[in-house]
Parts: structure tokens; sequence; C-alpha cells
């Protein structure tokens, strides 16, 4: 990069503000991850993100990066040798034929607005561009970024920074309290177990399920061995229908004991929920909505929670507030146009 120079890890940030002790770094490896995790945290309570950091998931993360060489694509921020911000961008491809280049920055509460996120996320701009130019000329390539609501610094700095909203997401919650639907399942489709040997075939199927969703690309077996690590990979909660030896539709239940323990509660997840093709239109997700409420219920959760596309062209928005769920928090999807 002609405008970034390094020595001994430092970086030198064009534009960068005129902060007292700042000092822009790059990835020092694994020896970093406490600080990162002790950083995250602080995040995560004061943007009200609703998720737990541990020193596990932090190496899981960065032992399964596609995409990213932090070596190369982050940027660390210290005052007086305390880590104050870090940064990472990376690039994927969607079944649409855009090329996203994305990116994050976390940035401790104590310091905003004092230009450092701003630097940052130019830095990375910065670096994503050199990547797509080695890219091909003839794909449709853009920035991407995002924040929840508690996230306005950061979605203000967005902004300025031309990005435009381009998707709004919700977490949606659902009482078990309340009373639970019994619906049946298609004629001709069954729940099974799942078998060790079939969890390629299921995570193929819930890929080829959500082809038809907005931002969505090809999933990486990467991406299948991190979870297989982590403690919410739990396919005995699974529910996953078949139509004799075809995989037809799934809710890949799992429930995250560190966070229900971090927040106080009891809750499960619905998560990964699709319905391929063929078998759309016949009832099969709420079947399996339903059965996987029962679950939780019967396991002694107090409520169930996923995530959603608001503009879900398969009317899954609906469908979920149908079923008793609510919007609890909101999360926005920015772009801008890399020329």
């Amino acid at each position: 990069m002609t405008d970034i120079q390094t020595q001994c890890g430092r970086i030198t940030v064009p534009e960068a503000p005129a902060v007292p002790g700042l000092v822009f770094r790059r990835f020092a490896g694994p020896a970093d991850y406490p600080t990162m995790v002790e950083l995250l945290r602080t995040c995560i309570k004061a943007y009200q993100l609703d998720s737990v950091a541990d020193l596990d998931s932090m190496e899981r993360t960065y032992r399964h990066l596609v995409n990213s060489d932090p070596d190369r694509d982050m940027i660390f921020a210290e005052v007086g040798g305390t880590l104050i911000a870090y940064g990472r961008g990376w690039w994927d491809d969607e079944w649409s034929g855009t090329r996203t280049y994305a990116f994050f920055v976390n940035l401790h509460p104590d310091w905003r607005g004092r230009g450092i996120g701003r630097a940052m996320l130019r830095w990375i701009e910065a670096r994503l561009r050199d990547i797509a130019a080695g890219h091909p000329a003839g794909l449709a390539k853009t920035f991407q970024s995002g924040g929840g609501q508690g996230q306005a610094h950061w979605i203000r700095i967005l902004e300025e920074e031309d990005y435009s909203p381009v998707r709004w997401g919700y977490e949606m919650v659902r009482s078990l309290a309340e009373a639970i639907a019994v619906c049946p399942l298609p004629n001709g489709v069954e729940i099974r177990s799942v078998r060790e040997l079939e969890i390629p075939v299921i995570w193929r199927a819930a890929e080829e399920a959500f082809r038809d969703h907005w931002g969505h690309g090809e999933w990486k077996d990467e991406q299948l061995a991190e979870w297989r690590e982590s403690p919410t990979f739990q396919p005995h909660l699974w529910q996953v229908a078949w139509d004799g030896n075809e995989v037809v539709g799934m809710v890949l239940n799992r429930f995250d004991e560190a966070e229900n323990v971090e927040y106080g509660r009891k809750r499960g997840y619905t998560e990964t929920i699709c319905v391929r093709r063929p078998w759309r239109g016949r009832g099969l997700a709420r079947a399996l909505i339903t059965r996987s409420l029962h679950l939780w219920k019967d396991m002694g959760m107090a409520e169930a929670a996923h995530g959603v596309d608001s503009q879900n062209a398969t009317g899954a928005l609906q469908l979920y507030q149908s079923l008793g769920y609510k919007t609890v928090k909101s999360y926005t999807t920015y772009r801008k146009t890399l020329a």
C-alpha cells in the first residue's frame, strides 16, 4: 500500500487523529487474544450486543478465518500500551454475483468521538481496495459493514463516510409461557435423529435452501469445521426433516450455556430455519419451528430466539410473527460501492 508504511509492526495511518500516545500496529498473533477478548467484552456491554466473548471462541474464530489474513488485514490502536480498538477486513462472494469487502472496528466506548474509529475505517478500506485490485475487474464490488441499535456512534461514522443502509435484520424472541401450537408434518415427511455421517449432507442442503436469501454465498467447509468445535454445535437438538433419502428442511437448534449464565436467562435458539424449494408452501417450516418450541419448553427453557432478515422474500418475518415471536433488537447492514 503506497500510503501506509510499517516498521517493527507499527502502522502509519494517514489522517490519524492527534491523540497523545496513540499508535497503530499490526496483529501480534495469539498473544493479542486475551486483550482482544477484554476489549470485546467492554464493547458488548456498552453497545448492547447481547452476546459473550471468551478466549476459546476468539481462538476458534481466528483459527478458521476465510478470505482474511490477520497479519495483513487487521489494525490495532493502543494508547500508552493499552489496547483501545481493533478492526479487521475480509471478502466474500454472494450468489447474486456481488463480491463484498466487509469489515468491523471494535472501539472502546471511552475513546469515541476522537476520530480513531474513522481513521481505522479508512485504513481498512485502503487495505480492501488493494485486495480488490487483484480480483477480476468484471465483478460487482461493494464495501460492507453494519451495526446494531446500540451502536449509534459507529453508524454515524458509516453514514458520514457515504455508506447507505441496505438491509435490516431483527432479533426475535418468543416466550415459551404462551401456548404453543402442534403443527403436523406434511405427508411423507419425517424427522430423524441426526447421524454423524449425515451432517455434511444436512449442511449442504441448508446451503442450497439459503441460496434465495439476500447476502448469502457459498458455505465454506471451514465454517462447518469452526462450528463443530463450538459448544453450541448440538446435532442432538436439530429438527431435520427427510422425504425418503432427501433432506427437505430443518431447524438447527442450539443453546449457549455461557450466554444464558451471563444474562440470567433460559433461552434456546431456533436458528438456521430453512426449507428447500420443492417442499415450500406445505407448512413444513411451521411444523419444524413448533416442534422446536416444544423441545425447548420440555428442556426447561423460558424463551426461544433467532435472527431474521426483515425483507426475506419467503415471508419468514410474517411466519415468525404468526408463531408468537416478537422483535427485540435490530441490526442494519450498510454498503458503499467499491469503484
